[in-house]
């Protein structure tokens, strides 16, 4: 398969977690102008409604259903109730996320230590291990991870954030080896400084105007991302065009590491 069909993702059924919000529902909604059946998993139910709603006018299939990630027990049956509604899933998204600032490593409190390691890397190990087991019986499946900046450069203030990012980058990688024979690619997009609701304190409230102007200066492309970006690295690796990519960590951040 070759050209644009190499990213057409019709009859292919994906999951996103966190998928309610900010870079979640952008790769939601790329998927889906893409061709595929998108359920999103998250939280908050009237969130989940909304973009269910836009997932439905772009005429694909749809579902949404809560899900705590941190919630072991939950995972394998919210994905199973993804694959009665759509069918087997094809592509997964470990989107789902927070933020513990805690100020450091002196301020660390156990419970947010626990709860980010629960948030960004258990539950990832969780769904793609539940997601996996139904794309080996194919022998195809696509599995894309959220890392960050801070997978890769250290942050002083979000130790846990930091250590949790940083252990998805060599998940990623592990599974990716273990997952290649079995038809399933594994890769992971790291976000630069994207505008989302989470990031609006940095790009508009005056106190972090100095912080602001040190990201843009460190960025080439001298701006804020768009979630959007992320949607279109996204379709890439949920697509054919990349079936023979596996195990990287695609940077979204222009330029920004390149630093």
């Amino acid at each position: 398969m070759s050209g644009l069909a190499a990213f057409d993702l019709t009859g292919k059924v994906a999951i996103v977690t966190g998928g309610n919000r900010g870079i979640g529902r952008a790769i939601a909604l790329g998927l889906a102008q893409a061709g595929a059946a998108v359920a999103i998993l998250a939280r908050n139910a009237e969130r989940n409604a909304e973009v269910e709603a836009e997932l439905e006018r772009i005429g694909q299939p749809t579902h949404a259903d809560i899900l705590d990630v941190t919630d072991r027990a939950a995972i394998a049956q919210a994905v199973g109730r993804v694959e009665r509604a759509l069918g087997p899933v094809d592509i997964l998204v470990n989107n789902a996320g927070n933020t513990d600032i805690s100020g450091g490593v002196l301020n660390q409190s156990d419970e947010g230590w626990d709860n980010a390691l629960a948030t960004h890397l258990t539950a990832t190990m969780l769904l793609s291990k539940s997601a996996a087991q139904s794309m080996q019986a194919r022998g195809r499946g696509k599995i894309i991870n959220l890392a960050s900046m801070y997978s890769i450069f250290g942050a002083a203030a979000l130790p846990s954030y930091a250590a949790a990012k940083g252990g998805i980058v060599q998940l990623t990688k592990s599974m990716a080896i273990e997952l290649a024979p079995h038809g399933i690619q594994v890769n992971a997009i790291a976000p630069g400084w994207i505008a989302t609701e989470m990031t609006e304190v940095a790009r508009e409230d005056p106190d972090w105007r100095d912080f602001n102007a040190m990201l843009m200066a460190r960025t080439p492309a001298g701006r804020w991302g768009e979630a959007e970006e992320c949607g279109g690295a996204a379709v890439f690796l949920a697509s054919a065009a990349a079936d023979f990519v596996t195990g990287i960590t695609l940077p979204v951040d222009g330029g920004y590491s390149v630093f």
